[in-house]
């Protein structure tokens, strides 16, 4: 290959990653700005309420355990057989046998300047029923141990109290009890408790419980199923909801259109730990004196529904941006092959301007989108863009044809952008194919060029065959 070509060549690719600086700067700025809308979430999170999650309702039955214990001590008459009592407060979670809740979650947009957030107000409707342990089934140190039952109440642990919209009253067994402050819980203390009256631990019986639950909260809602068999139904009149965490939503059991989603979940204790998981928290808190903050947190299953916008824009803004130096180096390589095909050089400079004027682009999507909507800023900023650029190459390559040619070409781009954006699933295999054809684009329509003539000046004059390609004269 000639030395000119050559130069050409690793000039055209320095200026390809020269524009790369620009756009790593752009992808800065919008990591900034999705840093700034996070704040403004954790700012209406301050200012009002967190994201949410439920764990119970949890029956709790404290008691203390006495027994005596036989200890040896040595002195200087020998050794002393001591018989010691001993008292022990524990604590028996017990969790319910069936728990059925239905929730209806209604959305809002609260604002921090232009950033916007999601909340919601639930009202869920929480029923179920408890099996009462029998006496001999608490935990105690020996079989000969005297218990004295303390004061039971039912826990219900809530991540931010700030979202109770009333107060509630529990049903129990046909009694009306109303909910106070705090769980009583060692570990998950935010939330509430009902004191309940002495139980009769002696038949094991079956109580049944209901309640109603107001309860407000930001982007994401999450339940913990602690129950022997789960049964949750939610609705909302939010039509993008996102499901995740350990559990899907039954897929038969669920409805997502424009009016917002209804779905579904059934999970047995067989398929969660998070009764071991609640259990083993609480006792490693109580057996640290009760500092929370000295036992690591377990993940506890959980599912979530989060209220989520469709469109994100600065993760499609950044998206978009990683597809940025593949545009730049596809337009060049387009001017690179128009140089050698049509014999008309085209200046570094020019090379440089259309590069940033490519750049440009992103900065405009990511500033529009953050007042429009996502699509109307994309047509808007890549119709400025494509506008500018063919103006400018018309005059550079001398026939407006030829500038609407390459605008022609940058909208296809564009097209194709936009349907990567939009199809994160597919975006692999759609970019793979774009860059295919554009490879046999490039490899079609210099398909007859004598390379080793390029670089000498001495091109064959391009003629036009009757398929439509360049040919070279010899």
């Amino acid at each position: 290959m000639q030395k000119t070509l050559l130069f050409k060549t690793l000039l055209v690719v320095g200026l390809t990653l020269l524009i790369g600086i620009p756009l790593l700067m752009i992808e800065s700025t919008i990591k900034q700005r999705m840093f700034f809308r996070d704040e403004a979430v954790r700012s209406i999170a301050n200012d009002s309420v967190r994201e949410q999650t439920v764990i119970g309702p949890v029956l709790v039955q404290p008691y203390t355990d006495e027994y005596e214990e036989q200890v040896t001590t040595s002195n200087d008459l020998g050794k002393k057989a001591e018989t010691l009592r001993r008292s022990v407060r524990r604590t028996m979670l017990v969790f319910p046998g069936e728990l059925r809740v239905n929730g209806s979650i209604d959305t809002e947009r609260r604002y921090r300047g232009i950033h916007q957030v999601l909340v919601y107000s639930g009202q869920h409707s929480i029923a179920g029923d408890f099996t009462l342990p029998k006496r001999d089934e608490l935990p105690r140190e020996s079989a000969h141990s005297r218990i004295t039952l303390g004061q039971p109440y039912i826990a219900l642990s809530i991540e931010d109290v700030r979202g109770i919209r009333n107060i509630p009253k529990i049903n129990w067994g046909g009694q009306m009890i109303e909910f106070e402050q705090g769980t009583g819980l060692a570990y998950f203390k935010s939330g509430l408790h009902a004191p309940l009256a002495a139980l009769d631990l002696s038949s094991g019986a079956q109580v049944k419980f209901s309640f109603d639950l107001g309860l407000d909260g930001i982007e994401r809602q999450n339940f913990v199923p602690i129950a022997k068999n789960n049964q949750f139904a939610l609705k909302s009149n939010w039509p993008h909801p996102q499901f995740g965490g350990r559990f899907l939503p039954s897929p038969k059991q669920r409805r997502i259109d424009a009016s917002g989603f209804s779905v579904n979940w059934g999970i047995s204790s067989l398929a969660t730990n998070a009764q071991a998981q609640v259990n083993l928290m609480e006792s490693a808190t109580a057996a640290a004196a009760g500092q929370a903050a000295a036992v690591p947190p377990l993940e506890l299953d959980r599912f979530h529904v989060a209220f989520i916008e469709p469109v994100n824009v600065y993760s499609q803004a950044d998206r978009a941006t990683k597809y940025g130096l593949l545009f730049v180096a596809l337009t060049f390589a387009a001017f690179f092959v128009f140089e050698i095909l049509k014999q008309l050089p085209i200046h570094p400079i020019q090379y440089l301007l259309v590069g940033l004027a490519l750049v440009v682009f992103f900065l405009l999507l990511v500033g529009l989108s953050e007042h429009i909507a996502f699509l109307a800023a994309y047509l808007l900023a890549s119709a400025a863009c494509i506008v500018l650029i063919g103006f400018y190459l018309s005059h550079v390559l001398g026939d407006w044809r030829r500038g609407l040619g390459f605008g022609l070409g940058l909208s296809l781009l564009y097209g194709a952008l936009y349907g990567l954006l939009n199809s994160e699933s597919n975006a692999l295999v759609m970019g793979s194919l774009l860059l295919f054809a554009v490879l046999a684009a490039l490899m079609v329509a210099t398909r007859k060029v004598d390379w080793y003539q390029v670089g000498k000046g001495a091109a064959p004059a391009p003629d036009a065959s009757p398929d439509g390609a360049v040919q070279a004269a010899h």
